[in-house]
């Protein structure tokens, strides 16, 4: 059997994920061992995230650690890996998805309708924000950053009425004592590819990548496919308010995609049913609906506000 060492970042969520990649690993009888990677988005932490600018930047460090051999694969949350990857790389599996919905996390209020008029709601995420302030424009919300525990601590601590984190990193870390409320994906459509794993090697690692197919999760691969395309399609990396989430109903792949305003003044939805072996096509469709319908004015007036920094070249 092979030897193979996983690239990570440091961070608890990301040392799970990789162990767990590992644990499944060893279980075939390979020798693994994990190398933790310090990324940009790691460093920098007292910037909201959609101001970075900088693409990939929770996985430049890695995919630069795997291109000199350093590592022979990569485990990232799919959301955080870019649509388009940089020329030698690939995605050699997407793991069954665990839950890819938002949760609501809080000590006093059991659901978001139930927050006070003004109350303090932290998360950095735009497309989070954005849905946010269309349900309730009283909402104040401010940025949240750091780990899970730094984030559920400030919420313990009282420095928010209420916080929206990713119900799939709590899930894992066993961290739901606080999750009041999982949103339901009408009122809070996800991340693409939340929920989901991406185990990234350099392209044309026959070898590696044929260790990993037992990883890979049609159903998934299709689902974050076609979410990945229509956020392709937009033009959006995972810093933008762009919600996009891909599931199977009736033996057919279906959509459901939000492009909103950070302020949730406007919210442009659309939801479409496809082919499950075509999911590209049902993403670039649904994005090329939702720009004809607004969706290019929203995403416009978000850059030239410096409200995110448009997908680098």
């Amino acid at each position: 059997m092979a030897k193979l060492r996983v690239g990570s970042r440091g961070s608890q969520l990301a040392l799970w994920q990789a162990n767990h990649i590992a644990t499944l690993l060893r279980a075939r009888g390979h020798e693994v061992e994990i190398e933790i990677i310090h990324t940009t988005g790691d460093k920098i932490t007292d910037v909201a995230l959609a101001m970075v600018g900088t693409k990939g930047m929770f996985t430049k460090e890695i995919e630069e650690a795997l291109a000199a051999a350093g590592v022979d694969l990569a485990v990232h949350s799919l959301k955080d890996l870019p649509t388009k990857l940089p020329q030698g790389f690939e995605i050699a599996a997407v793991t069954e998805r665990q839950d890819p919905r938002d949760a609501f996390c809080a000590r006093l209020y059991a659901k978001v309708e139930d927050l006070p008029k003004g109350a303090r709601v932290g998360t950095s995420s735009l497309r989070r924000q954005a849905q946010l302030k269309a349900l309730r424009p009283d909402l104040e919300i401010h940025p949240l950053r750091g780990n899970v525990d730094t984030r559920l601590r400030k919420l313990e601590q009282g420095e928010y009425d209420a916080i929206i984190l990713a119900a799939a990193g709590l899930k894992r870390l066993g961290k739901m004592e606080l999750i009041k409320q999982i949103i339901p994906t009408e009122i809070m459509c996800p991340a693409a590819g939340q929920g989901a794993l991406g185990i990234e090697i350099r392209e044309g690692d026959s070898a590696t990548r044929q260790h990993l197919e037992f990883l890979n999760d049609a159903a998934a691969r299709a689902a974050t496919s076609c979410e990945r395309a229509l956020l392709s399609r937009l033009g959006g990396g995972c810093q933008v308010p762009i919600g996009a989430f891909a599931e199977m109903r009736d033996g057919k792949l279906h959509l459901d995609a939000i492009v909103a305003d950070p302020d949730g003044s406007k919210l442009v939805r659309e939801s479409r049913h496809g082919n499950l072996d075509r999911p590209e096509e049902l993403g670039n469709a649904v994005g090329e609906t939702l720009l004809g319908r607004g969706g290019d004015e929203i995403l416009e007036a978000v850059y030239g506000r410096g409200l995110a920094v448009p997908p680098q070249p």
